[in-house]
This record gives C-alpha cells, sequence and structure tokens, in this order.
C-alpha cells in the first residue's frame, strides 16, 4: 500500500503544481516561466539568466595586465560576473605590463592560452592571422548586449579582420576601453604664473601659445641650468606629426613618409622643446625623474594623460584639467592618438560562451560599464553612457568632453596599429635619441632613417 501512497501523492504535486502555474499565468513569463519568446540558451550569445541552476559549474582563465590600481578594478568587476553568472568561476591573472608580451607567446607555444585576455595593435594582427583567436562574430550577432548604434565604431573596428587585414571583417574581439590620450596640466601652476588655462576647444591653442605659455612656467631657481619645474613635459611627437599634416606611414601604399617636410618639421619642433627652448626635461633629466612623476610631484605644467590615468590623478593635492593638444600653426589642426586595448577569446577555448559573457560583460554590460568608469579606468564603450553620465561625472578632469572629442573628432589609432612587424617603427624609436639629444637635426635623422624603416617594412608587413 505504502508504493500506491507515494504515487497518488506524487501525482497530487503535480496537479498542484499545475494549477498554481495556469492561476499565475504560467507560459506567459510572468511567474519565471519560458515565455515565447525566451531566448535559446544552446545558441550563441544566449545567456541563461543569472540565478540560472540549469548551467553545470565552468571555471575560466582571464589574464591582463596593468599597474595594482588596474588590478583591483579588474577584480571588482569580475566579482560582479560571477555574481550575475553564478555558475562561472574566473581565474584572475594579472602580469607587469613590461612581462605580458612574453608571456603570452610563450602559454600560445605551449598550447596554455588563457580563455579570455588582453590583445591589441600588432598582436591582434599577429593572433587572428595564426588563428589563435576565436571568431566571436555569431555570439556578438546573438547577444542582447550588443548595440551596434551605441558602442564607438572608432573602437570596434579595430578588432576586425577579413583574412589579410585589420579594419574590416569579422570580430575577434571587444574592446576593453578606447582610450583618448589628453593633454593635462596643472591649474595651480598656471594661477601661480599668471598664464590663462589651455582651451578645450580643438585649434584655439597652438603650438605657439603652449610654447610661451611652458616659458613662464619653467622655473630655474637655482640658476644653474636645471630647472626645478618645466612647463611641458613628454610632448606627444605622434600629436605634433599629425597637427602638422604629417604622417609616419601610408599603409594604404605601404610608404614610409617620415623623411617628408611636414614630419621632420614637426619632430623638430618637439625636441627645440629641451634642446632650444629649455621648457621640457631633456634625456638626462627624464632618466633621472620621468615626466609622470614630475606631474604628479608637482613639478610639471603640462603633461599627457590617458583615462586610466584618473585613479591617481583624483589623489593629487593640487588643481587639475584636460585640453585639447595645441594646433600646429601651419595646419591649423589638432590631433592625438586614440590607443584602445581588446578583450580576445581563445580559439582552443572549451568554454567559449562563457569565455564570450566575460568578454562581453566587461565590454559592453551597463553594469560592468557603469562601475568601470566609476572606477576610473576608462570612458564608457557605450555611446549614451559616455555622452551622458559620464561626461557630468563630478569628479576630475572637469572638462570631460576633450575626452569625448577626442574620439569622435580628431583622435587616430596609434601608428602601429595596423602593422604586425612593428621592426620598422621599433628602429625609427630606438634611433630618435640623435634627435632628442641634438646629436642629428630632425631633418637629417629621416632623411637617413626612412630607407632602412621602409626595408623593414616591407620585409615584415608586405
Amino acid at each position: 500500500m505504502k508504493p500506491k501512497k507515494g504515487k497518488f501523492a506524487g501525482l497530487l504535486i503535480l496537479v498542484l503544481m499545475f494549477v498554481l502555474s495556469a492561476c499565475s499565468g504560467g507560459g506567459s513569463g510572468a511567474s519565471g516561466g519560458a515565455s515565447p519568446s525566451s531566448p535559446d540558451t544552446s545558441t550563441p550569445g544566449n545567456e541563461a539568466p543569472a540565478g540560472s541552476d540549469q548551467k553545470e559549474p565552468v571555471t575560466i582563465e582571464f589574464m591582463g595586465h596593468g599597474n595594482p590600481n588596474e588590478k583591483k578594478i579588474f577584480e571588482k568587476l569580475i566579482a560582479s560576473f560571477e555574481e550575475k553568472y553564478p555558475h562561472v568561476t574566473v581565474k584572475y591573472t594579472s602580469v607587469p605590463p613590461g612581462e605580458y608580451s612574453q608571456k603570452m607567446t610563450t602559454l600560445i607555444s605551449s598550447g596554455k592560452v588563457p580563455d579570455v585576455f588582453y590583445v591589441g595593435g600588432p598582436e591582434f594582427y599577429r593572433f587572428a592571422e595564426a588563428g589563435t583567436l576565436l571568431n566571436i562574430q555569431s555570439y556578438l550577432d546573438q547577444t542582447s548586449l550588443f548595440n551596434p548604434d551605441n558602442v564607438w565604431k572608432q573602437a570596434m573596428d579595430r578588432y576586425r579582420f577579413d583574412g589579410s587585414k585589420v579594419g574590416a571583417g569579422d570580430m575577434y574581439g571587444l574592446p576593453k576601453d578606447v582610450g583618448p590620450w589628453s593633454f593635462v596640466y596643472n591649474k595651480d601652476l598656471f594661477d601661480k604664473a599668471g598664464v590663462p588655462y589651455p582651451s578645450a576647444t580643438a585649434g584655439e591653442w597652438t603650438w605657439d601659445d603652449m610654447l610661451e605659455a611652458a616659458q613662464k612656467l619653467t622655473v630655474d631657481a637655482n640658476g644653474d641650468g636645471k630647472p626645478d619645474q618645466y612647463g611641458v613635459g613628454a610632448y606627444s611627437l605622434e600629436s605634433a606629426v599629425w597637427a602638422n599634416g604629417g604622417e609616419f606611414i601610408d599603409y594604404e601604399t605601404g610608404t614610409v613618409k617620415v623623411n617628408e617636410p611636414a614630419f621632420y618639421e614637426a619632430m623638430q619642433f618637439v625636441a627645440d622643446l629641451n634642446q632650444k627652448h629649455k621648457v621640457s626635461p631633456n634625456q638626462e633629466a627624464e632618466q633621472a625623474m620621468n615626466a609622470y612623476t614630475r606631474f604628479i610631484n608637482g613639478q610639471l605644467g603640462m603633461f599627457a594623460m590617458g583615462p586610466w590615468d584618473q585613479p591617481a590623478f583624483w589623489e593629487l593635492p593640487f588643481g587639475w584639467d584636460i585640453a585639447a593638444w595645441p594646433a600646429s600653426p601651419n595646419t591649423g589642426q589638432t590631433a592625438t592618438w586614440l590607443g584602445s586595448m581588446g578583450f580576445a577569446v581563445s580559439a582552443k577555448s572549451k568554454h567559449p560562451q562563457e569565455a564570450f559573457d566575460l568578454a562581453a560583460f566587461l565590454s559592453l554590460d551597463e553594469e560592468g560599464q557603469r562601475e568601470n568608469y566609476q572606477l576610473g579606468q576608462a570612458v564608457p564603450n557605450l555611446i549614451n553612457m559616455a555622452e551622458g553620465e559620464f561626461k557630468e561625472m563630478d569628479k576630475g578632469p572637469q572638462t570631460r568632453q576633450v575626452f569625448l572629442d577626442i574620439i569622435q573628432d580628431y583622435g587616430r589609432p596609434n601608428v602601429i596599429a595596423f602593422s604586425k612587424d612593428t621592426q620598422w617603427y621599433d628602429t625609427f624609436n630606438q634611433n630618435a635619441y640623435k634627435v632628442w639629444n641634438g646629436e642629428m637635426s630632425a631633418k637629417d635623422f629621416t632623411a637617413q632613417i626612412q630607407p632602412k624603416m621602409q626595408e623593414l617594412y616591407d620585409k615584415g608587413n608586405k
């Protein structure tokens, strides 16, 4: 009799469940049941709801790089991801930036590639071409997180690959960030010297204006030729060259163009800031104390910063803000570089859906993007968030619109973004000291180095 009683009890429970479900609108999704439009969780990009107990526990590995502050930020972001996707555990490894490339090369050669990892520039090109990266287009097409009209195209295009070139084709990564390299200044030093602040509007402040301000901000209290305070430091060569109408390379034709007047005149301008005008630390002074440290210490009037510098700058004991990069007086144009790092998924990941979910959360999820910018890590990848709450944030910089202007108007991919072999560019940087220390003029140096750069580019990229 007991078995029959057990069957009757089980039947009664089923009947009651059916009745309760019907009374609460079962089938319409009102009680958490599947609705006709509920996603098929077996297809890429359609994630199970947070808290679902239908997923088996999964562990994925994620590797990135950065300073200790960035590591703390990502630990918080990963905790938020794991809360939203409770069946996933993320093993996060952060290595020093200088060791990252070699670490990734070793992991790839040993077949131990992390499920998700940072990638950008030439490494993205090489890894995509070699088949190391998963084509995530199908996952992206089906995830509800992605609205192509609300993500910076300038960032997304950096992670497209059509089999032969970067910038077109399917997605093989998602932007970790889009990094506008802005011009930052110490407001307290400007106030003390009685110098007007640089303009936040592109084109209104020129190289001549910047030099005049830098001369007033440079202080040599001891008169020994070694200033205690400099006007400007580590001025961006890329900004000067592009603003002046020059190019490092024409990628369409593969022609290295450093020996053209627009390039070497801009390079000479940057060199003269320390060689001729003495308003910027020379190589010896830079080795004694780099420009970043000088700015943090309040001993440098103008410098450069990316959004990732915000947490450290929020702690500074002096006022600061960002401005548009100075325009070339020859062209009236302003320019700077627009960096980016991406999240890639390993083509050999055993858990591609969960790996994509992590990359998408860090790159596209509204909650993740909000936490990311509030922690001072980046400008949001989501356009409406960047133009709304991010711009209205009550922490420095005050003129946050400058970040957005760079993204939308005058920021350019860094020089090697579309080059898979960088020996041509590395050779330039390794020998540019001849100009920075006054050994050679920029005109003579670029005439000498251009043929070697062209040879290396042709060998490694064509």
